[in-house]
Protein backbone atom coordinates (compact mmCIF):
# COMPACT_ATOMS: atom_id res chain seq x y z
CA UNK A 1 0.00 0.00 0.00
CA UNK A 2 2.99 2.69 0.86
CA UNK A 3 4.94 1.50 -2.32
CA UNK A 4 1.96 2.53 -4.45
CA UNK A 5 0.92 6.10 -2.29
CA UNK A 6 4.53 6.53 -2.84
CA UNK A 7 4.49 5.61 -6.75
CA UNK A 8 1.61 7.70 -7.07
CA UNK A 9 3.30 10.88 -5.64
CA UNK A 10 6.12 10.23 -7.69
CA UNK A 11 3.88 10.29 -10.85
CA UNK A 12 1.87 13.17 -9.69
CA UNK A 13 5.25 15.16 -9.10
CA UNK A 14 6.76 13.87 -12.31
CA UNK A 15 3.58 15.18 -13.87
CA UNK A 16 3.75 18.70 -12.87
CA UNK A 17 7.67 18.81 -13.27
CA UNK A 18 6.70 17.52 -17.20
CA UNK A 19 4.04 20.22 -17.03
CA UNK A 20 5.72 23.59 -15.68
CA UNK A 21 8.87 22.53 -17.96
CA UNK A 22 6.45 22.60 -20.85
CA UNK A 23 5.02 25.91 -19.80
CA UNK A 24 8.40 27.56 -19.68
CA UNK A 25 9.19 26.36 -23.21
CA UNK A 26 6.02 27.53 -24.75
CA UNK A 27 6.80 31.04 -22.89
CA UNK A 28 10.36 31.25 -24.74
CA UNK A 29 8.72 29.92 -28.23
CA UNK A 30 6.37 32.65 -27.89
CA UNK A 31 8.20 35.78 -26.34
CA UNK A 32 11.86 34.93 -28.24
CA UNK A 33 11.15 37.34 -31.12
CA UNK A 34 9.98 40.16 -29.22
CA UNK A 35 13.01 39.47 -26.90
CA UNK A 36 15.41 39.13 -29.67
CA UNK A 37 13.82 42.69 -31.29
CA UNK A 38 14.23 44.54 -27.65
CA UNK A 39 17.80 43.30 -27.69
CA UNK A 40 18.67 44.91 -30.78
CA UNK A 41 16.57 47.90 -30.01
CA UNK A 42 17.50 48.70 -26.65
CA UNK A 43 20.87 47.11 -26.10
CA UNK A 44 19.44 43.98 -23.04
CA UNK A 45 20.48 40.80 -23.69
CA UNK A 46 17.17 38.67 -24.77
CA UNK A 47 18.46 35.96 -22.65
CA UNK A 48 18.09 38.11 -19.58
CA UNK A 49 14.59 39.74 -20.41
CA UNK A 50 13.74 35.73 -20.92
CA UNK A 51 14.85 34.79 -18.03
CA UNK A 52 13.75 37.57 -15.77
CA UNK A 53 9.96 37.05 -17.74
CA UNK A 54 10.09 33.31 -17.31
CA UNK A 55 11.02 33.97 -12.77
CA UNK A 56 8.78 37.04 -12.75
CA UNK A 57 5.76 36.08 -14.38
CA UNK A 58 5.74 32.30 -13.81
CA UNK A 59 5.94 31.75 -17.65
CA UNK A 60 3.02 34.19 -18.08
CA UNK A 61 0.81 31.99 -15.59
CA UNK A 62 0.58 34.74 -12.67
CA UNK A 63 -2.10 37.27 -12.11
CA UNK A 64 -0.32 40.11 -12.74
CA UNK A 65 0.58 38.96 -16.17
CA UNK A 66 -2.57 37.28 -16.76
CA UNK A 67 -4.99 40.57 -15.94
CA UNK A 68 -2.41 43.22 -16.44
CA UNK A 69 0.10 41.91 -19.15
CA UNK A 70 2.82 43.16 -16.81
CA UNK A 71 5.73 40.16 -17.16
CA UNK A 72 8.23 41.98 -15.30
CA UNK A 73 6.56 42.99 -11.93
CA UNK A 74 6.79 46.74 -12.58
CA UNK A 75 5.47 49.22 -10.17
CA UNK A 76 3.01 52.11 -10.89
CA UNK A 77 5.90 54.85 -9.78
CA UNK A 78 4.97 58.49 -9.23
CA UNK A 79 5.24 58.90 -13.39
CA UNK A 80 2.35 56.27 -14.59
CA UNK A 81 -0.86 57.32 -15.58
CA UNK A 82 -2.01 54.19 -16.93
CA UNK A 83 -4.26 51.73 -15.71
CA UNK A 84 -3.33 49.76 -12.30
CA UNK A 85 -3.54 46.63 -10.77
CA UNK A 86 -2.74 46.12 -7.44
CA UNK A 87 -1.75 43.05 -5.54
CA UNK A 88 0.21 42.03 -2.21
CA UNK A 89 3.72 41.88 -3.10
CA UNK A 90 6.84 43.42 -0.42
CA UNK A 91 5.06 46.44 0.90
CA UNK A 92 3.93 46.44 4.60
CA UNK A 93 2.60 49.64 6.47
CA UNK A 94 3.37 51.04 9.70
CA UNK A 95 2.05 48.59 11.90
CA UNK A 96 3.84 45.64 9.58
CA UNK A 97 1.06 44.01 7.93
CA UNK A 98 1.18 43.15 4.49
CA UNK A 99 -0.28 45.95 2.35
CA UNK A 100 -1.38 45.46 -1.62
CA UNK A 101 1.12 47.23 -4.05
CA UNK A 102 0.19 49.09 -7.33
CA UNK A 103 1.51 47.75 -10.58
CA UNK A 104 1.23 49.16 -13.81
CA UNK A 105 -1.38 47.70 -16.41
CA UNK A 106 0.08 47.00 -20.16
CA UNK A 107 -2.30 46.93 -23.59
CA UNK A 108 -0.41 44.23 -24.50
CA UNK A 109 2.26 41.67 -23.45
CA UNK A 110 4.50 43.11 -26.38
CA UNK A 111 4.25 46.12 -24.52
CA UNK A 112 5.30 45.23 -21.36
CA UNK A 113 8.69 43.93 -22.79
CA UNK A 114 9.20 47.48 -24.15
CA UNK A 115 8.10 49.06 -20.98
CA UNK A 116 10.85 47.05 -18.73
CA UNK A 117 13.62 47.74 -21.73
CA UNK A 118 12.40 51.88 -21.40
CA UNK A 119 12.41 51.39 -17.42
CA UNK A 120 15.98 49.98 -17.83
CA UNK A 121 16.96 52.83 -20.22
CA UNK A 122 15.46 55.44 -18.48
CA UNK A 123 17.40 58.57 -17.75
CA UNK A 124 16.50 59.35 -14.66
CA UNK A 125 17.78 55.99 -13.52
CA UNK A 126 21.21 56.10 -15.35
CA UNK A 127 22.54 56.17 -11.75
CA UNK A 128 21.56 52.68 -11.13
CA UNK A 129 21.16 51.09 -13.67
CA UNK A 130 23.29 52.94 -16.41
CA UNK A 131 26.18 50.63 -15.52
CA UNK A 132 25.12 47.60 -16.95
CA UNK A 133 24.72 48.70 -20.85
CA UNK A 134 28.75 48.93 -20.47
CA UNK A 135 28.62 44.93 -19.76
CA UNK A 136 28.79 42.82 -22.75
CA UNK A 137 25.56 41.90 -23.72
CA UNK A 138 26.40 38.51 -24.60
CA UNK A 139 27.70 38.34 -20.76
CA UNK A 140 24.78 37.09 -19.28
CA UNK A 141 26.31 36.12 -16.26
CA UNK A 142 27.74 39.80 -15.17
CA UNK A 143 23.88 41.16 -16.75
CA UNK A 144 22.41 38.79 -14.54
CA UNK A 145 24.39 39.90 -11.44
CA UNK A 146 24.26 43.36 -12.08
CA UNK A 147 20.70 43.63 -11.71
CA UNK A 148 21.09 42.47 -8.45
CA UNK A 149 23.48 44.80 -7.52
CA UNK A 150 21.15 47.82 -9.05
CA UNK A 151 18.65 46.39 -6.46
CA UNK A 152 16.13 45.68 -9.26
CA UNK A 153 15.07 42.42 -6.83
CA UNK A 154 15.22 42.17 -3.50
CA UNK A 155 16.03 37.78 -3.45
CA UNK A 156 19.70 36.91 -2.54
CA UNK A 157 19.56 34.54 -5.27
CA UNK A 158 18.09 36.52 -7.76
CA UNK A 159 21.28 36.11 -9.92
CA UNK A 160 21.85 32.40 -9.79
CA UNK A 161 17.93 31.87 -10.50
CA UNK A 162 18.73 33.79 -13.66
CA UNK A 163 21.07 32.13 -14.78
CA UNK A 164 20.12 28.73 -14.08
CA UNK A 165 17.24 29.58 -16.37
CA UNK A 166 19.28 30.56 -18.94
CA UNK A 167 21.54 27.84 -19.38
CA UNK A 168 18.53 25.15 -18.54
CA UNK A 169 16.54 26.54 -21.87
CA UNK A 170 19.47 27.61 -23.24
CA UNK A 171 18.51 31.08 -23.86
CA UNK A 172 22.02 32.88 -24.06
CA UNK A 173 22.15 31.46 -27.85
CA UNK A 174 19.14 34.07 -28.99
CA UNK A 175 21.87 37.11 -27.16
CA UNK A 176 23.81 36.00 -30.58
CA UNK A 177 20.92 35.99 -33.19
CA UNK A 178 20.12 39.28 -35.47
CA UNK A 179 16.85 40.03 -36.88
CA UNK A 180 17.26 43.80 -37.68
CA UNK A 181 13.81 44.09 -39.02
CA UNK A 182 13.17 47.58 -37.91
CA UNK A 183 10.12 47.50 -40.53
CA UNK A 184 7.91 45.91 -36.99
CA UNK A 185 6.55 48.57 -34.68
CA UNK A 186 7.15 49.18 -31.99
CA UNK A 187 4.09 48.52 -29.29
CA UNK A 188 2.98 51.10 -26.96
CA UNK A 189 4.95 51.58 -23.97
CA UNK A 190 2.60 53.87 -22.01
CA UNK A 191 -0.76 55.33 -22.64
CA UNK A 192 -1.83 54.08 -26.00
CA UNK A 193 1.32 55.76 -27.82
CA UNK A 194 2.84 53.61 -30.46
CA UNK A 195 5.17 53.94 -32.98
CA UNK A 196 5.47 53.17 -36.58
CA UNK A 197 8.81 54.25 -39.28
CA UNK A 198 9.79 56.06 -36.10
CA UNK A 199 6.58 58.11 -35.84
CA UNK A 200 4.67 58.47 -32.81
CA UNK A 201 1.09 58.07 -33.17
CA UNK A 202 -1.97 57.23 -31.60
CA UNK A 203 -5.28 54.89 -32.29
CA UNK A 204 -8.19 56.92 -31.87
CA UNK A 205 -11.39 55.64 -29.23
CA UNK A 206 -15.05 56.00 -29.71
CA UNK A 207 -16.43 59.55 -30.29
CA UNK A 208 -13.10 61.19 -30.04
CA UNK A 209 -12.03 64.16 -31.32
CA UNK A 210 -8.88 65.40 -32.81
CA UNK A 211 -9.20 68.36 -30.18
CA UNK A 212 -9.72 65.24 -27.29
CA UNK A 213 -6.43 63.39 -29.01
CA UNK A 214 -4.44 67.25 -28.65
CA UNK A 215 -5.18 67.53 -24.73
CA UNK A 216 -4.57 63.58 -24.83
CA UNK A 217 -0.86 63.73 -26.03
CA UNK A 218 0.35 67.18 -25.47
CA UNK A 219 0.37 68.21 -29.12
CA UNK A 220 -1.08 71.58 -30.72
CA UNK A 221 -4.09 71.02 -32.74
CA UNK A 222 -2.16 72.91 -35.49
CA UNK A 223 0.41 70.37 -35.44
CA UNK A 224 -1.96 67.40 -35.79
CA UNK A 225 -4.04 69.16 -38.51
CA UNK A 226 -0.83 69.35 -40.66
CA UNK A 227 0.62 65.90 -39.42
CA UNK A 228 -3.02 64.28 -40.47
CA UNK A 229 -4.35 65.47 -43.84
CA UNK A 230 -6.99 63.19 -43.75
CA UNK A 231 -8.66 64.50 -40.57
CA UNK A 232 -10.22 67.91 -41.77
CA UNK A 233 -12.28 68.61 -39.09
CA UNK A 234 -10.71 68.83 -35.70
CA UNK A 235 -14.39 69.18 -33.85
CA UNK A 236 -16.05 66.06 -35.86
CA UNK A 237 -15.63 62.50 -34.04
CA UNK A 238 -12.77 60.74 -35.75
CA UNK A 239 -14.40 56.93 -36.39
CA UNK A 240 -12.94 54.52 -33.63
CA UNK A 241 -9.88 52.76 -34.93
CA UNK A 242 -7.91 55.26 -37.15
CA UNK A 243 -4.48 56.15 -36.84
CA UNK A 244 -3.30 59.83 -35.74
CA UNK A 245 0.19 60.66 -36.02
CA UNK A 246 1.50 62.94 -33.53
CA UNK A 247 4.77 63.84 -35.73
CA UNK A 248 5.34 64.58 -39.27
CA UNK A 249 5.18 61.66 -41.70
CA UNK A 250 8.73 60.52 -43.13
CA UNK A 251 9.77 61.07 -46.69
CA UNK A 252 11.07 57.11 -46.78
CA UNK A 253 10.56 54.20 -44.91
CA UNK A 254 13.08 53.40 -42.24
CA UNK A 255 12.35 49.26 -42.23
CA UNK A 256 14.25 46.78 -44.47
CA UNK A 257 11.39 46.77 -46.60
CA UNK A 258 11.86 48.13 -50.08
CA UNK A 259 8.37 47.37 -52.23
CA UNK A 260 4.87 47.26 -50.97
CA UNK A 261 2.35 45.16 -52.98
CA UNK A 262 -1.07 46.36 -53.25
CA UNK A 263 -3.85 44.46 -51.99
CA UNK A 264 -7.42 44.58 -53.04
CA UNK A 265 -9.51 47.65 -51.93
CA UNK A 266 -5.98 49.40 -51.01
CA UNK A 267 -4.79 53.47 -52.55
CA UNK A 268 -2.42 55.25 -51.91
CA UNK A 269 -2.99 57.33 -48.98
CA UNK A 270 -3.97 53.43 -46.94
CA UNK A 271 -0.20 52.51 -47.51
CA UNK A 272 0.87 56.14 -46.76
CA UNK A 273 -1.02 55.63 -42.93
CA UNK A 274 0.20 51.68 -42.67
CA UNK A 275 4.67 53.02 -43.42
CA UNK A 276 3.60 56.26 -41.97
CA UNK A 277 4.99 58.01 -45.31
CA UNK A 278 4.89 61.80 -46.80
CA UNK A 279 1.85 60.92 -49.32
CA UNK A 280 3.59 63.47 -52.03
CA UNK A 281 6.58 62.06 -51.62
CA UNK A 282 4.99 58.54 -51.72
CA UNK A 283 3.55 59.30 -55.60
CA UNK A 284 6.99 61.06 -56.31
CA UNK A 285 8.73 58.73 -56.02
CA UNK A 286 6.86 55.99 -57.75
CA UNK A 287 6.73 58.33 -60.81
CA UNK A 288 3.35 58.96 -60.31
CA UNK A 289 0.87 61.60 -60.36
CA UNK A 290 -1.03 62.51 -57.09
CA UNK A 291 -4.68 61.67 -56.89
CA UNK A 292 -4.07 58.52 -59.23
CA UNK A 293 -3.94 54.89 -57.37
CA UNK A 294 -2.12 51.75 -58.40
CA UNK A 295 -3.56 48.44 -59.79
CA UNK A 296 -4.08 45.07 -57.17
CA UNK A 297 -0.65 43.19 -57.20
CA UNK A 298 1.44 46.07 -58.29
CA UNK A 299 3.90 47.23 -56.02
CA UNK A 300 4.87 50.49 -54.67
CA UNK A 301 8.63 51.75 -53.95
CA UNK A 302 8.67 52.67 -50.11
CA UNK A 303 12.27 53.27 -50.03
CA UNK A 304 15.35 54.54 -52.14
CA UNK A 305 15.80 55.36 -55.43
CA UNK A 306 12.63 55.86 -58.02
CA UNK A 307 12.11 53.04 -60.22
CA UNK A 308 12.79 52.82 -63.86
CA UNK A 309 8.73 52.73 -64.39
CA UNK A 310 5.91 54.11 -62.58
CA UNK A 311 3.56 51.03 -61.38
CA UNK A 312 0.46 50.04 -63.01
CA UNK A 313 -3.27 52.18 -62.41
CA UNK A 314 -6.01 50.77 -61.19
CA UNK A 315 -7.67 52.17 -64.37
CA UNK A 316 -5.15 50.13 -66.79
CA UNK A 317 -6.41 47.01 -64.95
CA UNK A 318 -4.67 44.35 -62.56
CA UNK A 319 -1.20 42.59 -62.82
CA UNK A 320 -0.44 38.69 -62.44
CA UNK A 321 0.16 38.28 -58.67
CA UNK A 322 3.76 38.22 -58.19
CA UNK A 323 5.50 34.99 -57.55
CA UNK A 324 7.88 34.85 -54.54
CA UNK A 325 10.62 33.77 -56.25
CA UNK A 326 10.60 36.44 -58.93
CA UNK A 327 10.61 39.15 -55.89
CA UNK A 328 12.91 41.98 -55.89
CA UNK A 329 16.22 41.48 -53.72
CA UNK A 330 16.01 44.57 -51.00
CA UNK A 331 19.27 46.26 -52.06
CA UNK A 332 17.91 49.74 -52.16
CA UNK A 333 19.79 52.28 -49.28
CA UNK A 334 17.01 53.77 -46.96
CA UNK A 335 15.45 56.70 -48.44
CA UNK A 336 17.78 58.89 -45.97
CA UNK A 337 20.31 58.33 -48.23
CA UNK A 338 18.41 59.19 -51.48
CA UNK A 339 16.12 61.99 -50.20
CA UNK A 340 15.05 63.64 -53.22
CA UNK A 341 15.08 67.53 -53.70
CA UNK A 342 12.81 69.67 -55.82
CA UNK A 343 15.11 70.72 -59.02
CA UNK A 344 17.50 68.08 -58.75
CA UNK A 345 17.86 65.37 -61.34
CA UNK A 346 17.52 62.23 -60.40
CA UNK A 347 16.29 60.12 -63.72
CA UNK A 348 19.51 58.78 -64.72
CA UNK A 349 20.78 58.37 -61.30
CA UNK A 350 22.30 54.96 -60.78
CA UNK A 351 20.46 52.48 -58.21
CA UNK A 352 22.86 51.82 -55.10
CA UNK A 353 23.15 48.26 -54.91
CA UNK A 354 24.48 48.34 -50.83
CA UNK A 355 22.79 45.60 -48.51
CA UNK A 356 22.11 47.82 -45.82
CA UNK A 357 19.39 48.70 -43.10
CA UNK A 358 18.23 52.35 -42.58
CA UNK A 359 20.85 53.95 -41.32
CA UNK A 360 22.02 57.86 -41.81
CA UNK A 361 25.10 58.22 -43.02
CA UNK A 362 27.81 60.95 -43.36
CA UNK A 363 29.84 60.71 -46.03
CA UNK A 364 33.30 62.04 -46.78
CA UNK A 365 33.63 65.15 -49.29
CA UNK A 366 32.61 63.30 -52.78
CA UNK A 367 36.14 62.54 -54.45
CA UNK A 368 36.88 63.60 -58.24
CA UNK A 369 35.72 62.20 -61.23
CA UNK A 370 37.88 60.40 -63.47
CA UNK A 371 37.27 60.66 -66.89
CA UNK A 372 38.69 57.99 -69.39
CA UNK A 373 40.82 58.82 -72.34
CA UNK A 374 38.04 56.81 -74.94
CA UNK A 375 34.61 57.09 -75.05
CA UNK A 376 32.75 54.20 -73.25
CA UNK A 377 29.94 52.79 -75.43
CA UNK A 378 26.79 51.76 -72.83
CA UNK A 379 26.26 47.83 -72.74
CA UNK A 380 22.70 46.66 -73.86
CA UNK A 381 21.61 45.49 -71.07
CA UNK A 382 21.05 46.98 -67.39
CA UNK A 383 24.70 46.09 -65.57
CA UNK A 384 25.15 45.85 -61.59
CA UNK A 385 26.11 49.94 -61.31
CA UNK A 386 28.84 50.79 -58.81
CA UNK A 387 27.52 52.12 -55.64
CA UNK A 388 26.64 55.92 -55.72
CA UNK A 389 28.32 58.34 -53.30
CA UNK A 390 25.12 59.44 -51.41
CA UNK A 391 24.49 62.64 -51.19
CA UNK A 392 25.16 64.64 -47.60
CA UNK A 393 22.46 64.31 -45.23
CA UNK A 394 19.84 67.08 -44.54
CA UNK A 395 20.67 68.81 -41.64
CA UNK A 396 17.95 68.35 -39.02
CA UNK A 397 17.13 70.19 -35.41
CA UNK A 398 14.66 67.56 -34.18
CA UNK A 399 14.96 63.84 -35.77
CA UNK A 400 11.83 63.47 -35.86
CA UNK A 401 11.39 66.76 -37.51
CA UNK A 402 11.33 66.40 -41.75
CA UNK A 403 9.57 69.42 -42.68
CA UNK A 404 12.78 71.67 -42.28
CA UNK A 405 15.41 70.29 -44.03
CA UNK A 406 18.57 71.56 -45.93
CA UNK A 407 18.40 70.36 -49.70
CA UNK A 408 21.34 67.87 -50.41
CA UNK A 409 23.69 68.84 -52.98
CA UNK A 410 22.82 68.26 -56.14
CA UNK A 411 24.68 64.89 -57.66
CA UNK A 412 27.44 65.78 -60.12
CA UNK A 413 26.25 65.15 -63.89
CA UNK A 414 28.51 63.49 -66.64
CA UNK A 415 28.72 61.20 -69.68
CA UNK A 416 31.03 58.65 -68.20
CA UNK A 417 30.71 56.52 -65.37
CA UNK A 418 32.02 57.53 -61.65
CA UNK A 419 35.38 55.74 -60.10
CA UNK A 420 34.86 53.09 -56.95
CA UNK A 421 35.56 54.88 -54.02
CA UNK A 422 38.79 53.56 -52.26
CA UNK A 423 38.14 50.76 -50.22
CA UNK A 424 39.73 52.54 -47.01
CA UNK A 425 36.83 55.77 -47.52
CA UNK A 426 36.02 56.56 -44.11
CA UNK A 427 31.96 55.30 -43.51
CA UNK A 428 29.85 57.43 -40.61
CA UNK A 429 26.99 56.83 -38.74
CA UNK A 430 24.25 59.44 -37.13
CA UNK A 431 23.10 58.19 -33.98
CA UNK A 432 19.00 58.27 -34.23
CA UNK A 433 16.85 57.49 -31.33
CA UNK A 434 16.88 53.42 -30.17
CA UNK A 435 20.67 53.41 -31.55
CA UNK A 436 23.18 50.88 -29.45
CA UNK A 437 26.15 50.44 -30.04
CA UNK A 438 25.51 47.06 -30.65
CA UNK A 439 22.90 47.27 -33.37
CA UNK A 440 25.16 49.63 -35.00
CA UNK A 441 27.82 47.33 -35.29
CA UNK A 442 24.98 44.36 -36.37
CA UNK A 443 24.07 47.03 -39.65
CA UNK A 444 27.87 47.22 -40.62
CA UNK A 445 29.81 43.93 -39.75
CA UNK A 446 31.45 44.95 -37.51
CA UNK A 447 32.13 44.97 -33.16
CA UNK A 448 31.32 47.04 -30.69
CA UNK A 449 34.96 46.73 -29.87
CA UNK A 450 35.84 48.09 -33.24
CA UNK A 451 33.51 51.14 -33.42
CA UNK A 452 35.01 52.00 -29.89
CA UNK A 453 38.75 51.88 -31.24
CA UNK A 454 37.51 53.58 -34.43
CA UNK A 455 36.27 56.63 -32.16
CA UNK A 456 38.03 56.34 -29.01
CA UNK A 457 35.32 55.97 -26.86
CA UNK A 458 35.80 54.51 -23.10
CA UNK A 459 32.82 52.72 -22.90
CA UNK A 460 29.56 52.19 -24.68
CA UNK A 461 27.51 54.97 -24.09
CA UNK A 462 26.33 57.13 -27.08
CA UNK A 463 24.01 59.86 -27.33
CA UNK A 464 21.46 61.33 -30.10
CA UNK A 465 22.73 63.32 -33.28
CA UNK A 466 26.42 61.73 -32.29
CA UNK A 467 28.43 60.81 -35.86
CA UNK A 468 30.26 57.77 -35.42
CA UNK A 469 32.33 56.42 -37.33
CA UNK A 470 31.79 52.93 -38.40
CA UNK A 471 34.50 52.22 -41.11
Amino acid sequence: MKKAIWLAVALLTGTQVWSQDQDFRNYVEKYKDIAVREMERAGIPASIKLAQGLLESNAGKSPLARHANNHFGIKCGNDWKGKTYSQEDDEYDANGKLVKSCFRVYKSDEASFVAHSEFLRDPLKTNRYGFLFLIDPTDYKRWAQGLKRAGYATSATYPEKLISLIERYELHKYDRVSTIDFETPAEEVMVGILSVNDVKYVISDSSETLADIARRSDVSLRSLLHYNEHIVDEGKAIPSGTKVFLQPKRNSYRGRQTWHYVKAGENMRDISMNYALNLVKLYKRNRMTLGTEPAVNERIKLRGSKPKNRPRLSSEGAVPTPVPDQMPKDKDVDGLLDMEVEGTNTTNKPKNTYNSPPVEVEPEPTLPVITPQKPVTPPQSDPVPPPEKPATPPVMEDPFNETETKPATPPVTTDTPETNPPADTPQYHTVIKGDTLWNISQRYGTSVDELRRLNNMANNNIQLGQRLRVK
